[in-house]
């Protein structure tokens, strides 16, 4: 899955940060969103987080974020494509 942050409504002005095995995703200097080639990682409080790893084999606990995020596997993902932009917007959001 190519991801295109561009195509998802409701996300203001960011900074993309490339590294080496990662794109980093930013508002105001703090990441609220993190892409690598087969996963991305999203920032959500710890009740959803648990949740959604509950609930989706291909939802894990984020690397980045540790508690305060999940991880997506985005191959065969089982979240639809409106759930994972919502949960996009969120992050936004929740990024202080």
């Amino acid at each position: 899955m190519v991801f295109d942050i561009s195509k998802i409504s409701g996300i203001g002005e960011f900074t993309l940060q490339k590294e080496k095995e990662r794109d980093l995703y930013l508002k105001d200097g703090r990441t609220f969103l993190v892409v690598h080639r087969n996963t991305i990682e999203i920032r959500c409080d710890e009740k959803l987080s648990n949740l959604l790893k509950s609930k989706y084999e291909s939802v894990m606990e984020s690397r980045y974020f540790g508690h305060g995020g999940i991880e997506v596997v985005t191959a065969g993902q089982q979240l639809g494509l409106s759930e994972l932009e919502d949960l996009i917007r969120l992050s936004y959001n929740l990024t202080a």
